[in-house]
């Protein structure tokens, strides 16, 4: 499946591209006024290889789930059951990626990865072929409960990065087919920030340091600590950023595997998929590795306050759309840059041309 869906995976389409902006300069519009919104249109038309590209909607939110064997190593002051704890509260509908979710009209799929603790029974059912924003849906996909401990050994097999992966590209089929126009990554696993950290060093050549950031507010000798549990993790396992699903395997989390499976699986089938914080970004860099173009298919959502999302974002070449001071995850970033997205889509939708409006030009 992956090498499949590797392989489907093509370059933005330059004609649609090159009609996309010359469609702009017809608008009744001086020519650049809507800034980086042109730019992220005539990117999706060229993902879509289509001008005007679809306009990105439904939308749908998926929350990939799974717990951390550094966690141990007293990276996060908060107990390890509060992940299956979050599950039960976005399929209860309460968290804030459900508020900003229902803001959006964004159907929320919950997806179990790797969660080490029972969850809560789902009493809407697990069927993510259905989009319904009022319903948020719990997928039990698990590889494994949690992951080993990066310190002490590899945090995954191959097989069980690989796994995952393909649940995340599973996930991403079975919401496009469903209609959904635009994915939006979310994550939920506390310790999470630490693997995504080793990642984004990984991948990018950042010092441990640079990379690495308070996840969900540590003190100071815990992030002191922190870092150099990332160090120790790239000293040990030397990862390869020329081997993704090896380097998944070595320091990353079940839930940033699935995460790249679904930013794949959207590449493969020319949807836009919307990136959250600094796990979402962690594997980003993981997809890009196995698929350059699948770039392409990447709107990053926002800047997150963790370090490394920026790093990542750098490294991707990508511009985040808004910059709140976020480090929630859950999808909640996307959610709020969800409307600049569309936005730029119906602009070439819906504004008329100087000729069919009948107004001069300067």
């Amino acid at each position: 499946m992956l090498e499949t869906t590797i392989a489907a995976i093509r370059p933005a389409d330059e004609a649609a591209m090159a009609a996309a902006r010359e469609l702009h300069g017809r608008l009744t519009k001086p020519a650049g006024s809507l800034g980086v919104l042109e730019e992220l249109s005539v990117r999706l038309a060229g993902l879509a290889g289509a001008c005007p590209p679809p306009l990105p909607e439904p939308a749908a939110v998926a929350i990939f789930a799974g717990d951390h064997g550094v966690h141990a190593q007293r990276v996060s002051p908060w107990p390890q059951e509060v992940t299956a704890q979050m599950i039960g509260n976005f399929l209860a509908g309460g968290a804030v990626v459900n508020a900003f979710a229902r803001q959006a009209g964004a159907a929320v799929t919950v997806v179990d990865v790797g969660v080490a603790t029972p969850l809560p029974t789902d009493p809407a059912g697990s069927d993510p072929a259905v989009l319904d924003p009022a319903v948020p849906r719990l997928v039990v996909a698990s590889v494994r409960r949690g992951t080993r401990d990066l310190m002490v050994t590899a945090a995954l097999t191959r097989d069980e990065a690989l796994a995952a992966v393909q649940t995340g590209i599973r996930i991403a089929d079975q919401l496009i087919d469903a209609g959904a126009g635009i994915l939006l990554t979310g994550d939920m696993g506390i310790g999470n920030t630490t693997p995504a950290a080793a990642l984004i060093a990984a991948f990018t050549g950042a010092d441990a340091l640079d990379a690495t950031g308070r996840g969900t507010g540590v003190d100071d000798p815990t992030y002191a600590h922190k870092v150099a549990v990332v160090r120790a993790a790239l000293a040990r396992h030397t990862p390869d950023p020329a081997d993704p699903l090896g380097v998944l395997a070595a320091v990353g989390g079940l839930e940033h595997a699935a995460l790249a499976g679904l930013i794949l699986g959207a590449a493969a089938r020319r949807t836009p998929v919307l990136l959250d914080g600094v796990i979402a970004v962690s594997a980003a860099l993981a997809a890009a590795a196995f698929a350059p173009a699948a770039v392409c298919a990447m709107v990053a959502g926002h800047r997150s306050a963790e370090p490394g999302a920026t790093v990542a974002l750098r490294h991707l070449g990508l511009d985040p759309l808004i910059d709140l001071g976020l480090r929630l995850g859950e999808g909640t970033g996307a959610l709020l840059a969800l409307p600049v997205v569309t936005g730029a889509v119906r602009v070439l939708h819906e504004v008329a041309t100087f000729d069919s409006a009948g107004v001069a030009e300067k």
